[in-house]
């Protein structure tokens, strides 16, 4: 794919994710963005105004590059990439009315950092079985990147993956600009699996700092923590990968610590005392680690990777065991 042609890049979702995808793209000359949102009263808005009032209502977009649509069918129209940036238990909704034929030629990058939640599949498995799409022809964006930083042009980096470094290379140019360094590489389930985990070891950190505990414990869980992601993916995908890189250290540290982290967040909230239900209804963003934890989980049952800290959040999410009581019986376990 030529980089001197005009670039057609499609974006489906309409969270601040994708209002900080959308946000470096128009950092490039040579990129028109095709942008689709459920909302339609955002649609509106954008159109007349050039920023999103629901996320990241600070960016401002320009018209001449960005073009909003109210179909997917006409958004991924033409289109060279198209990336998916909604939440992963809703992707199979965002996409419902998109057949095999709509895709075929287009390179698919998943933004999504979860799991399809009924299926236990991940965002590019499931869009080659679903879609008949090679999974060569996929890529994923994993951090380590919050969007609100973007939002603020604070330098950030971000992991491009896929089965194949030329692919991941040429989207990371276009990924690139004056506050963003995009570094391809060619491991997609090890970044795409390390990114679906890191969620749930980001849910622990928040349910440990809701229980009160410290600094200390903290830095042991996420060690421990690395190890554990390092084990499952290794079971999954065995080959070598350096996991204290950027794409897997550097995107759990940033979502284990960072003020900016949904899943940090919702998991604070349940240490504190909140119920699931109230929790979700609170934050009004979705928390992928929540989602993340029963897929993993339940695939786990079938691989037997000693997964500690991800079996004592799903005991405290899904079989409401009390945080306090999980989370003493784990600190026995780490090292």
């Amino acid at each position: 794919m030529s980089f001197l042609n005009n670039i057609k890049i499609a974006v489906i979702g309409g969270g601040s994710w994708a209002t900080a995808l959308i946000k470096i793209l128009c950092e490039q000359n040579n990129v028109q963005i095709r942008w689709w949102l459920r909302n339609q009263k955002d649609i509106e808005h954008i159109r007349k105004f050039h920023h999103n009032p629901s996320y990241l209502s600070d960016v401002v977009l320009s018209p001449k590059k960005v073009k909003v649509f109210e179909k997917t069918t006409d958004a991924v129209k033409g289109a060279d990439y198209v990336i998916l940036a909604v939440p992963a238990a809703f992707v199979q909704e965002a996409l419902r009315d998109l057949s095999g034929k709509h895709l075929q030629g287009k390179r698919i990058v998943s933004a999504i950092k979860g799991m399809v939640p009924d299926k236990n599949m991940l965002i590019t498995d499931w869009i080659s079985k679903e879609y008949g799409i090679d999974l060569h022809e996929t890529c994923v964006i994993a951090g380590p990147c919050h969007a609100e930083e973007v939002a603020l042009e604070k330098q950030s980096y971000l992991s491009i993956a896929s089965t194949e470094c030329p692919s991941a290379e040429d989207f990371a140019k276009l990924m690139t600009c004056r506050y963003v360094t995009a570094n391809p590489l060619d491991d997609l389930y090890g970044v795409e699996y390390a990114a679906v985990m890191k969620n749930i070891i980001a849910l622990a950190c928040g349910i440990t700092h809701g229980l009160g505990y410290g600094d200390n414990f903290q830095a042991v869980l996420v060690s421990n923590a690395m190890q554990e992601i390092g084990n499952f993916v290794t079971a999954l995908d065995p080959r070598e990968r350096n996991m204290s890189s950027s794409a897997y250290l550097g995107d759990l540290l940033v979502t284990a610590y960072s003020q900016f982290s949904r899943n940090r967040l919702f998991g604070n909230m349940i240490g504190r005392g909140y119920s699931v239900k109230a929790a979700q209804l609170e934050m009004k963003m979705i928390a992928e680690g929540y989602y993340a934890t029963k897929s993993i989980t339940e695939m786990n049952k079938i691989h037997l990777v000693s997964l500690p800290i991800t079996n004592a959040v799903h005991r405290i999410l899904y079989e409401e065991q009390a945080p306090g009581m999980v989370m003493d019986e784990l600190k026995k376990l780490l090292k």
